[in-house]
């Protein structure tokens, strides 16, 4: 099942997230243009019944409303949606100017209570000024009921929407402000402020103003909104993919140099031309992963030829020996002879396969160490009893010294010691003397194996651990004098196990030689 696109998931999460940051910002914009809006008009609402109210408390009866009427409605002039309508003391009104879409006749329990409320507050009215009135005259002088009709406001102020009615001697703030809905559903807001004439009467003004074109300029503001915000993130999506695309292409590079690596081309590097510092450490560890298997299967291959090259040598031995003797008839000690010598061939092919198993279990990660504290002299000094009669056909003798505790897995630890005894054993002159010296430390014991005889050459020095290498170009097992090659012949496997077992109780061995002697040393770390 093929997975996901990078580049798709990430365009449609910068998308997502793109989109959700227009939604938020397009929010705050539409809001505060749509407070901006309202502030604005409250502000012109308030400053026009102000004016009014200034107006109207310069007139000296209630006569002069309609006397001077378009000096009242002028605090309107000039803007469409602003209306004004003028009640006489008496709650009928007066004059009015653009009414027609505003106000819309109310009923129910609402109008009843404003209708109450304004017969109360005319009752009033008239009980305090009604000699004004009949000086001024009736209502009827300054108001025609035909006309206010064919205009389309409202015929008293009982009819007008709920709104709070603000005192003559009160400062008209935006706060009074109501909400209503007019002709047609439109909406409404308004002040309705009552001013004193100088008569002392009491007129009252409304300033209203139609929201429709507020709502109309606010809805396509938001489709406006709505459209940028949709193509904003169709267009960040896109853009987005391609350059999530473009910043991934070291990433193709990348395959695209791992794909060329092969079996016969392990040498190949991933090379990428200006690689992000984020992949500089990628391209590092997969390099070093190539590096590290091309050493491995290098070595691998070597391991198998050498291992092919040594199988091969006992078993032509073994067939070459069986060939003569069965060219021609042979005695039987002859046929003891030979017999004899296939046995120490197939004892030394038992010797190496047994050290091929044994370094193949020890590099498995779950091989098993027992770890216990010993005598590092005293194991030494059995090791060097179990090697005395080879050392004595040999002509040569082993020293032990120093003294030291040893934590270690002591089998292996045999064992290490056992392949350097048996190679100074084989390498050491008749007449000449092998050391096992151990020596302990703050930080390790080192255990050194010395023997004489003809130096190693430096540059052998660290190869000698690599399996089935030898110094003498011939590859042959070299036996030293008075010993038997089929007893003591090597299987160039030795020191690659000494390493091994190094390896596995965390420490290390190297050699030293010089024309005086040839020293291998183990250091086991302490814990």
């Amino acid at each position: 099942m093929r997975g996901r696109s990078l580049a798709a998931t990430l365009a449609l999460a910068f998308g997502v997230t793109t989109l959700a940051v227009f939604v938020l910002i397009g929010s705050f914009l539409y809001l505060a243009l749509e407070k901006q809006i309202k502030a604005q008009d409250d502000l012109d609402i308030v400053l026009a019944a102000r004016h009014a109210r200034r107006l109207a408390e310069e007139l000296d009866t209630s006569k002069g409303i309609r006397e001077h009427g378009d000096r009242l409605t002028s605090t309107v002039l000039g803007n469409e949606a602003m209306s004004m309508e003028v009640f006489g003391p008496d709650g009928r009104m007066a004059i009015e100017h653009n009414a027609g879409e505003t106000f819309a006749t109310q009923g129910g329990a609402a109008g009843a209570a404003a209708s109450a409320a304004s017969n109360a507050s005319n009752t009033a009215i008239a009980a305090n000024g009604a000699s004004e009135t009949d000086e001024a005259g009736t209502p009827d002088d300054f108001h025609d009921p035909g006309e206010t009709a064919e205009a389309g406001g409202v015929e008293t102020i009982a009819a007008l929407p709920p709104l709070t009615r603000i005192p003559a001697a009160a400062r008209i703030t935006d706060v009074d402000i109501g909400n209503w809905t007019g002709r047609n559903g439109a909406p409404i807001r308004g002040i309705l402020a009552d001013a004193r004439l100088r008569d002392g009467d009491t007129a009252t003004v409304l300033i209203a103003r139609n929201m429709s074109d507020r709502w109309r300029l606010l809805d396509r503001y938001r489709d406006k909104l709505n459209l940028a915000g949709t193509a904003g993130v169709m267009l960040a999506m896109l853009l987005s993919y391609l350059l999530i695309r473009t910043a991934l292409r070291p990433l193709r590079d990348i395959a695209a140099s791992a794909g060329l690596v092969t079996v016969n081309r392990l040498n190949t590097r991933i090379t990428v031309a200006r690689v992000p510092s984020e992949l500089e450490a990628l391209v590092s560890s997969l390099n070093a992963m190539l590096e590290r298997v091309e050493h491995g299967f290098q070595r691998l291959s070597r391991f198998t030829a050498d291992l092919a090259h040594d199988m091969r040598t006992p078993i032509s031995n073994m067939r070459g020996a069986a060939e003569v003797a069965l060219a021609r008839p042979r005695s039987t000690d002859e046929y003891e002879s030979l017999l004899a010598s296939n046995l120490e061939e197939c004892d030394r092919l038992s010797r190496m396969i047994e050290n091929v198993l044994f370094l193949a279990r020890a590099e498995h990660p779950q091989f098993v160490k027992h770890m216990r504290a010993f005598d590092a002299a005293q194991e030494l000094t059995r090791i060097a009893e179990y090697f005395e009669g080879i050392a004595d056909d040999a002509n040569v003798k082993v020293q032990v010294t120093g003294a030291a505790t040893l934590t270690a897995d002591l089998e292996l630890f045999r064992r290490a010691v056992s392949n350097l005894l048996a190679n100074a054993i084989r390498y050491t002159p008749g007449g000449g003397e092998i050391g096992l010296d151990v020596q302990a430390s703050a930080d390790a014991v080192r255990v050194t194996v010395s023997n004489q005889g003809q130096p190693i050459a430096a540059e052998h020095l660290e190869r000698i651990f690599d399996r089935f290498y030898r110094v003498d170009p011939s590859r042959s097992a070299l036996p030293s004098s008075g010993m038997s090659q089929g007893s003591t012949g090597s299987t160039g496997l030795g020191l690659a196990i000494v390493r091994t077992i190094m390896e596995l109780h965390g420490g290390t061995v190297h050699a030293e030689s010089d024309v005086q002697s040839t020293r291998f040393v183990l250091t086991f770390r302490r814990v």
